[in-house]
């Protein structure tokens, strides 16, 4: 039977704070060690430690750094936590003089700030591997400006475009997608200390210098809300939760458009699987890791958002330890995919062969005989919509490509319109064409190469913006590292 009178409760200690204690080894120990420094500098710059104390102090963090085997640590309910294993180690070195440390400072903004830096290494990460994959998409959409495939809707052939054109849809989305990340990168650049454990201190705390010291852009200003609002964590992963439900959409059809029957996809040998018992079968499975890595990364995003519903707006191990370390697994998840991506996608080319079949068999640029009746033989766009639909009607049923149905076109009008049909059997050929039907759609936005050529252009200066934003966040964080480093070993030289 349990001694039910001695913290912790067996149990307890095996389900709950064992676990803990691996996961802060794992993801937190070498944060902690950065927090207590930049601590005890920012208390010895404002007088609340002596210059004698926060040497003693300084002395002592190094040598517990340096003698303990982090990952040798197991937890034996002695101490709560991993950080009253350090600060027993301070105590066991300096008496009392080591409880002077955690001098205006509480578990909970400290918590919080080892989470904001945890998450803003792997976002930077995740933000890198998504400039990667838009660099890369960016150079295929380049590549591709003149490439022809169909475009579906409905499930249904459409209208024909290039595969750069649809590849930029793809760029614009993952562009906002970054920003929509990027933003949420800038959440987690507002540091908690010095709320201590809800209201700050009555000592003459800097937490201008302590957010600076940890490469923070400023404290988060409210001390209740460096506690309570998780924010930060809800912002996050819902940002994250899009970059893969949308990427999931376009890997869905990568997946149509290599299948046997559309075939306007191929995907590269080094890229295929081959069948244990049907040789012939060239299965793209990269498609579906694809596929369900992105739904993984989607459901643990979802899990960190969902943990937050009716919580209290206060501080609770709802948003800590245990359920951040979760979250972590989103990020690998995702980041699996999105390196993936970055090799697939340019690694594919399009089948012109099926796109020219699908093109005339689905009469897919019968869209462009509409307009073009509009423009050059004067009439309306609804009557020029019933001779196209029956010349479409015709064509496919006699199964052969609209660019060779102008018998059945200059048929079709006369009926409709009650006179002979101009064009002649040049200009209709050209009319019909795929090549006619993405040239004409010059406008902001379209297809032609004009067009795409400037839009490409816009991505690019968009990417770098990003880019940008993102190295300065990285350089402020590296600049920080420095910084702490040189105040911590003037403490060490005092």
């Amino acid at each position: 039977m349990s001694d039910t009178s001695k913290f912790p409760d067996p149990t307890y200690k095996d389900t709950v704070l064992a676990p803990l204690f691996e996961g802060v080894k794992t993801h937190y120990a070498h944060h902690m060690a950065a927090i207590n420094k930049a601590h005890l500098v920012m208390l010895g710059e404002t007088g609340v430690l002596t210059p004698a104390q926060s040497a003693k102090i300084a002395h002592a963090l190094k040598s517990i750094d340096q003698e303990t085997d982090i990952d040798a640590l197991e937890y034996t309910g002695e101490f709560e936590d991993y950080f009253f294993v350090v600060e027993a180690a301070l105590k066991g070195r300096l008496g009392d003089l080591g409880g002077m440390l955690h001098t205006a400072r509480s578990r909970n903004d400290m918590d919080h700030t080892l989470f904001k830096l945890a998450l803003r290494s792997r976002t930077a990460l995740m933000l890198g591997q998504l400039e990667t994959l838009c660099s890369a998409l960016i150079k295929k959409a380049q590549a591709e400006a003149n490439t022809l495939i169909v475009a579906y809707t409905h499930g249904q052939p459409a209208q024909p475009t290039t595969f750069g054109h649809y590849l930029s849809a793809m760029i614009e989305v993952l562009l906002r997608d970054m920003e929509r990340l990027n933003a949420a990168a800038d959440g987690l650049e507002h540091c908690p200390m010095g709320a201590a454990a809800i209201t700050t201190s009555g000592f003459p705390i800097d937490r201008n210098r302590m957010a600076a010291l940890l490469g923070f852009e400023s404290p988060l200003q409210n001390s209740y809300g460096c506690i309570a609002s998780v924010d930060y964590v809800t912002g996050l992963y819902s940002a994250m939760k899009l970059v893969f439900l949308h990427l999931g959409r376009v890997i869905q059809d990568m997946g149509i458009w290599a299948s046997f029957e559309v075939g306007q996809l191929y995907v590269p040998n080094s890229l295929v699987q081959i069948s244990s018992i049907m040789p012939q079968k060239r299965n793209p499975v990269p498609i579906e890791h694809l596929r369900h890595l992105s739904s993984v990364t989607v459901g643990r995003c979802d899990t960190i958002v969902n943990t937050m519903h009716n919580t209290p707006f206060t501080d609770m191990n709802d948003s800590e330890g245990e359920v951040q370390q979760a979250g972590y697994a989103a990020f690998t998840s995702g980041g699996r995919v999105l390196e993936l991506m970055t090799a697939f996608l340019p690694a594919c080319s399009i089948n012109s062969e099926n796109v020219k079949r699908i093109t005339d068999a689905a009469c897919i640029t019968i869209t462009e005989l509409a307009d073009t009746l509009v423009r050059d033989e004067g009439v309306t766009f609804r009557q020029a919509h019933e001779v196209a639909a029956t010349t479409a009607r015709e064509v496919i049923s006699a199964r052969k490509p609209l660019t060779q149905g102008y018998a059945e076109c200059a048929k079709a009008f006369n009926a409709e319109i009650g006179r002979n049909l101009s064009m002649s059997e040049a200009q209709f050929a050209i009319a019909t064409s795929a090549e006619h039907f993405v040239a004409v759609r010059d406008r902001f936005g379209g297809p032609a190469p004009a067009a795409l050529d400037g839009a490409l252009m816009t991505y690019s200066a968009q990417l770098d913006d990003l880019i940008k934003a993102s190295a300065h966040r990285v350089s402020r964080h590296k600049d920080a590292e420095g910084r702490l480093a040189s105040a911590f070993n003037s403490l060490l030289e005092s």
